[in-house]
């Protein structure tokens, strides 16, 4: 009997191992390419793509089929500039002082699913309290669902520049933080909190160049370090194998880190000309964050919404995002998708590419900002962004074909990750 059982196992492993899965589509984006393609069929073995065939082919009885015929099939979406920690609401100042770590780690897995539901098979998070580590950890070991994370842990900021945690607090409640709470003033503060956050499990570095919107400070624009702190900390950056994204939205800070050795510009608001030729010479991409310009736009009109130094910021700062992005995208500078999820609430991500296409981006381009421009970002080019045989089976489906319907990109009703299945309407 020992004996039966043990074959039984052995041969119901061995048909759950050779199992494939076919996905018949009707239309595919090729994002490699940059073309729409027509009646395939992506085969799926475990986590990997096997191949894509013409037409729609199917394999052995006991293999899955999964019916797209009358959907557009995409690689899994990646989006640059999420805060898996946070969502708006008018009590978020409030809460950095009453919540605890399990509190924001509780709200994080909500997040987490719904950003994966909306397509988002990986994401960059750009700051948190140091849960959003926990979070890429937990979601990799398949304990809760979620996108495939890359998180810079704490922002990297300046004393009183848009990072500080402690901007607004009661003096007897802030201390003085430093580099190990993302603080810095110094050349060395700076090497500090890089190997800091190569110590707390970081995947990469996140610094505000610039003051922000959100932070309860009065500037939104002003440059908060000097080039010689910026450069250290991308030298000792690239020394961890990290990259680094600079939050800026004045543009002298923005020179600053683009001179200094940044990869991504987040927000970019008021960048000029010079500074767009200076992106493009030093090889550095826009991450527009458009949607999250109409949010705080919006929520600076209702009454209380926002601390009351908050409000002329988003007022000034939030309506200019999109034209910039027009003119820098018309320039020639390099757009890595990215939208400040957090800022707005989490699964609206989709958003995005109705801005991006509404300011004069082809949807095919911002489909592929979204899919092999991030990739490469990553250092993953070879592994996501595209559907391909030997890729990670990354691969979502919408409706219509969003290359002639954008919005369509708002309501992703496929999605499977790794080769699993997370939702299928």
């Amino acid at each position: 009997m020992k004996y039966l059982y043990t074959v039984l196992f052995v041969l119901i492993s061995t048909t759950l191992l050779s199992q494939k899965t076919y996905l018949h589509c009707g239309k595919l984006i090729d994002t490699k390419e940059g073309k729409v393609l027509t009646e395939k069929t992506i085969i799926v073995s475990e986590d990997k793509i096997v191949s894509i065939e013409n037409g729609y082919t199917t394999g052995k009885k006991t293999d899955i089929i999964i019916d797209l015929k009358n959907k557009t099939v995409l690689p899994g979406l990646i989006d640059m500039h999420i805060h898996i920690e946070s969502e708006t609401n008018p009590k978020a100042y409030l809460q950095k002082y009453t919540d605890n770590e399990a509190d924001v780690a509780l709200a994080s897995v909500a997040f987490a699913k719904t950003t994966l539901q909306a397509g988002f098979t990986t994401v960059r998070d750009l700051g948190g309290s140091g849960v959003n580590i926990a979070m890429r950890k937990a979601i990799n070991a398949g304990k809760i669902e979620g996108p495939r994370i890359f998180t810079a842990g704490k922002i990297i900021s300046s004393t009183g520049g848009h990072g500080d945690p402690t901007n607004g607090g009661k003096r007897a409640l802030i201390g003085d933080p430093g580099p190990k709470e993302g603080v810095v003033n110094s050349i060395e503060d700076a090497k500090k909190a890089v190997r800091q956050r190569y110590k707390n499990g970081a995947d990469l570095i996140k610094i505000t160049a610039t003051g922000g919107v959100l932070s309860v400070a009065k500037s939104g624009s002003n440059p908060q370090f000097t080039l010689e702190e910026i450069k250290a900390i991308c030298e000792t950056a690239k020394d961890y194998g990290f990259h680094v994204a600079a939050h800026a939205h004045g543009d002298e800070g923005m020179q600053r880190a683009i001179l200094g050795g940044v990869k991504t510009i987040e927000h970019g608001t008021l960048m000029s000309e010079k500074t767009m030729d200076l992106m493009k010479q030093h090889d550095a991409y826009l991450v527009p964050t458009i949607t999250a310009g109409k949010e705080v736009t919006e929520k600076a009109a209702i009454k209380n919404y926002y601390p009351e130094i908050i409000v002329p910021k988003a007022l000034e700062i939030g309506p200019k995002i999109q034209n910039t992005f027009k003119k820098a995208y018309d320039r020639g500078v390099g757009i890595a998708f990215g939208t400040d999820a957090g800022v707005f609430k989490h699964g609206q991500n989709g958003k995005e590419f109705r801005y991006m296409v509404e300011a004069g981006m082809p949807a095919m381009a911002a489909l592929q900002s979204a899919t092999i421009t991030n990739a490469k970002l990553l250092n993953m080019q070879d592994q996501i962004g595209q559907i391909k045989s030997g890729f990670m089976a990354d691969i979502v489906a919408v409706n219509d074909d969003p290359t002639k319907k954008i919005n369509t990109m708002e309501n992703v009703v496929f999605v499977m990750k790794e080769g699993k299945v997370y939702k299928n309407e």
